[in-house]
């Protein structure tokens, strides 16, 4: 008996029956626990397709760099590595774009992914999403990120639903139970698939590798031999690459859940000798998410002062105000520990807390610039860059807010006190590693028989201080205090107060 094969040709009228999906849509969330999408996911009869887009819209960004998409794509080969007989299908376009060629090929039913807490480019991306996602009735379901919230007025209880949230049970995630799309080659062959380029692939080993197994390596090194001395020693320019616990940047990419990390810490609490360091990182883990949320909750804080009174605040902007700012940003403003922080950042892309501080003082008080010329800067820099944080954490440095306390660092002092021994200073300033430890915070004393020698000439081996910090300091403290008592910055600070610190329900 003959069989009859139905063959679908090109003039055909009939209707084409798409095949109907699900799509965990991955960001900053690189990770494969800890993860309401995928949790999702194991519940779902439909296929489930696992989804990164590479965008150009970021990649074109001022703040991103190839330090931070090589930590993605290492981030995604170690979650491949994780899953079976899956891996990650990775896109390239606009998030536009990707979704409506996927829906050509596929009825996309579902859409899962954490909320993101990102910049304007990345907020206007997701306003075209949810749009399109309703004119062709696609089902977009976004989570919590960490415990912030969106949408929210004030802090009202934020701190209760803070530690509620952290301390809630994690469930673990079968992805063998996932019911994974595999698109076929043929269907791959339609999409713009994304192909890793070679510096994307490349190995440096001067910066943190990224992916969960690697986050969870660090963390663990910690607890076991690291950290113990973690509250006395993050402070340090140079201790503090060993003792700080160097999870940020698995944090800002998603490897590992804040939850995860913070259960870590409290399943630590008791070791011996470990208190004081511990409450210093849980406490430091809380003000993590405190930032993000202000930034969720005033996301216009990218682009101006969160003290609306600052909007008018001026900044020097001529051809010196370049020299200076192009000073900065390369390490050579004369003064060895700002110089050494910029060049640690260009090599490694880590410095700690202090050391970024004043960084950020050093450009907007003593160099008078503007912060926002600053901001793209540094993130490009900053391995674990994470946009809440980053510019909630600019604005206080900065002294745009009006209700922080005034921090303008003198950086021979942070030098003194931090790098006593120059130790951090001749590691990335070589052209003052022979110089004493009385002298290699102060070059610019050096008398001329002193230059000969140690081998270093002034302005020619390393560059003379670009401004006296004992000058500017004054000009800068004179400037803000002023400022911060006006009554516009004041009555501003008060709105401030309500909408971004924590009260408590009576």
């Amino acid at each position: 008996m003959a069989i009859k094969v139905g063959v679908l040709h090109v003039n055909d009228t009939r209707p084409f029956k798409k095949q109907s999906i699900n799509v965990v849509w991955l960001k900053r969330d690189l990770r494969l626990s800890d993860h309401a999408p995928l949790q999702q996911a194991m519940c779902s009869s439909l296929p489930v397709l696992l989804l990164y887009i590479v965008e150009p819209e970021l990649l074109g960004d001022p703040h991103y760099d190839i330090r931070h998409w090589r930590f993605v794509h290492q981030s995604i080969e170690d979650m491949n590595c994780q899953l079976a007989d899956v891996t990650v299908t990775v896109l390239s376009g606009s998030a536009l774009e990707c979704f409506e060629q996927l829906n050509q090929y596929w009825q996309l039913t579902t859409i899962w992914s954490h909320q993101e807490v990102g910049l304007g480019v990345t907020f206007d991306r997701d306003l075209l999403i949810k749009q399109w996602c309703t004119e062709n009735k696609v089902t977009w379901s976004e989570f919590e990120t960490g415990a912030v919230r969106r949408g929210i007025t004030n802090r009202l209880d934020w701190d209760k639903s803070w530690q509620k949230t952290m301390r809630a049970t994690i469930s673990p995630i079968d992805t063998l139970r996932v019911h994974w799309l595999r698109p076929q080659p043929d269907k791959l062959e339609l999409l713009p698939v994304f192909k890793a380029p070679l510096a994307w692939r490349a190995t440096d080993t001067h910066f943190q590798s990224g992916g969960t197994a690697n986050a969870w390596r660090v963390l663990n090194s910690f607890f076991q031999e690291r950290g113990q001395s973690y509250a006395f020693h993050l402070s340090s320019p140079d201790l503090s690459r060993l003792a700080c616990s160097r999870m940020s940047a698995y944090l800002a990419w998603g490897n590992i859940s804040l939850r995860e990390f913070y259960q870590t810490v409290l399943a630590n609490w008791d070791q011996k000798g470990w208190r004081k360091s511990l409450i210093a990182l849980s406490s430091r883990l809380h003000w993590h998410c405190h930032f993000v949320q202000k930034f969720e909750s005033e996301c216009s804080i990218e682009y101006q002062p969160l003290n609306r009174a600052y909007g008018s605040f001026t900044y020097k902007n001529d051809d010196s105000a370049l020299q200076h700012f192009e000073a900065w940003k390369t390490g050579y403003t004369g003064y060895p520990m700002v110089d050494a922080c910029m060049r640690a950042l260009h090599k490694t892309g880590y410095v700690n807390f202090r050391m970024r501080a004043m960084l950020v003082s050093f450009l907007c008080h003593h160099l008078q610039l503007d912060w926002r010329w600053g901001a793209p800067h540094l993130a490009r820099l900053f391995l674990d860059f994470e946009p809440g944080i980053h510019y909630a954490q600019f604005q206080m440095q900065s002294g745009m807010t009006g209700i922080n306390t005034l921090r303008i660092y003198n950086p021979v002092k942070q030098s003194q006190e931090k790098d006593p021994d120059g130790i951090f200073i001749r590691e990335y300033v070589p052209e003052l590693a022979e110089l004493p430890n009385e002298l290699i915070h102060t070059p610019w004393l050096l008398t001329p028989m002193e230059q000969a020698m140690y081998q270093v000439q002034l302005g020619v081996d390393y560059p003379k201080p670009i401004v006296d910090i004992v000058e500017t300091g004054r000009v800068a403290r004179d400037v803000l205090w002023r400022w911060q008592k006006s009554g516009a910055v004041r009555k501003e600070g008060a709105r401030i107060l309500a909408r971004h610190v924590q009260v408590k329900s009576r």
